[in-house]
């Protein structure tokens, strides 16, 4: 049984439409006009119980309003889901025990106290004993590494720290679900690995559920498998990274050091250039030719070094973007 089920759902927004000037706004104000903006389009997915799937899609295309969806915050327009068994917007609060929705850019903890303080308000509001309680914020704390950080003001708190502490009051009551929006947003790149390496262990140790959108592709593949991606309100690719990247990514990259600078033009036989930096080279060759062309290459180049990878995933993303089309 699916743990998250989504069904064609959509959202529709009624945008006040005025038009400039005084008449405009005389207008707009005794009669006004509306104009329909669909920020989700018929989306269907299903998650199965301890998935880690990652939610991509560009600003304004649908992400932050199908979490808020997922997690009750808003009502559908149109078709229908289901979390953990419950219909989300009825927001019970049997369903509101197993589920967390933390946002990189909003905060829950008091900014001023302790942030041991605040947990003990949400320990209060989930009925969690105070025995558990202990229990639960000293697993969390040596997980997230925050010894001798929650006695200080939130305040006090580096970013990457404070990301981690409100980690911990998402998770106090040990929820089935993650929604996890933006997490790392902000944060460096030592705070990111630590957020990524709680998340993988959080998941191996209570088989949470957790559907993640970032900006940061490296959160992507270093905790997801399978990836959804949403582009203009339409979901349009739902399966597993590395198929995402073989699907739209027909060419290998390869880097190329070089004995001596050679001009652009003694290079263009051997593939599209993507960069040129004194000499270090970067191609994409095509999968079919790139035997054929790595052989080529160190036959008749001063090759120092040489290296074959996949495109980076963020170029990968932009041709299913431009595709345009669901898969």
């Amino acid at each position: 049984m699916p743990i998250i089920e989504a069904e064609n759902l959509s959202k529709v927004y009624p945008i006040a439409v005025k038009e400039p000037g005084l008449q405009g706004t005389i207008t707009h104000f005794f009669r006004r006009t509306y104009r329909a903006v669909e920020a989700v389009k018929q989306v269907s997915f299903q998650i199965q119980p301890g998935e880690v799937v990652g939610f991509l899609g560009a600003n304004g295309a649908g992400k932050t309003t199908t979490l808020k969806m997922l997690t009750g915050l808003i009502h559908p327009s149109a078709g229908k889901v289901r979390v953990a068994g419950h219909i989300p917007f009825q927001r019970k609060a049997e369903f509101l025990q197993k589920i967390t929705l933390v946002m990189g850019q909003k905060q829950q903890l008091i900014w001023d106290l302790p942030a041991l303080d605040s947990l003990k308000i949400n320990a209060a509001i989930y009925g969690i004993p105070d025995k558990e309680y202990r229990m639960r914020v000293g697993e969390l704390t040596e997980m997230l590494s925050l010894q001798g950080k929650l006695n200080q003001p939130v305040r006090k708190l580096s970013l990457g720290e404070r990301m981690k502490a409100e980690f911990l009051a998402a998770l106090l009551h040990r929820p089935q679900v993650l929604f996890l929006d933006e997490p790392t947003l902000g944060l460096d790149v030592n705070a990111q690995v630590g957020v990524r390496d709680f998340l993988r262990e959080y998941n191996a140790k209570y088989g949470a559920t957790i559907l993640l959108t970032s900006h940061y592709m490296a959160d992507i593949t270093a905790l997801c498998d399978r990836v959804l991606v949403i582009h203009q309100g339409q979901l349009v690719y739902d399966g597993g990274l590395d198929e995402l990247i073989d699907n739209f990514a027909p060419c290998r990259e390869v880097k190329v050091e070089l004995a001596r600078a050679l001009p652009e033009s003694k290079l263009l036989p051997y593939g599209e250039i993507k960069a040129l930096e004194g000499q270090s080279v970067r191609f994409l060759v095509e999968r079919d030719l790139l035997t054929r062309t790595v052989a080529r290459m160190l036959a008749e180049l001063e090759v120092v070094d040489l290296t074959v990878t996949d495109p980076p995933v963020e170029e990968v993303i932009g041709r299913v973007f431009s595709a345009g089309g669901v898969l």
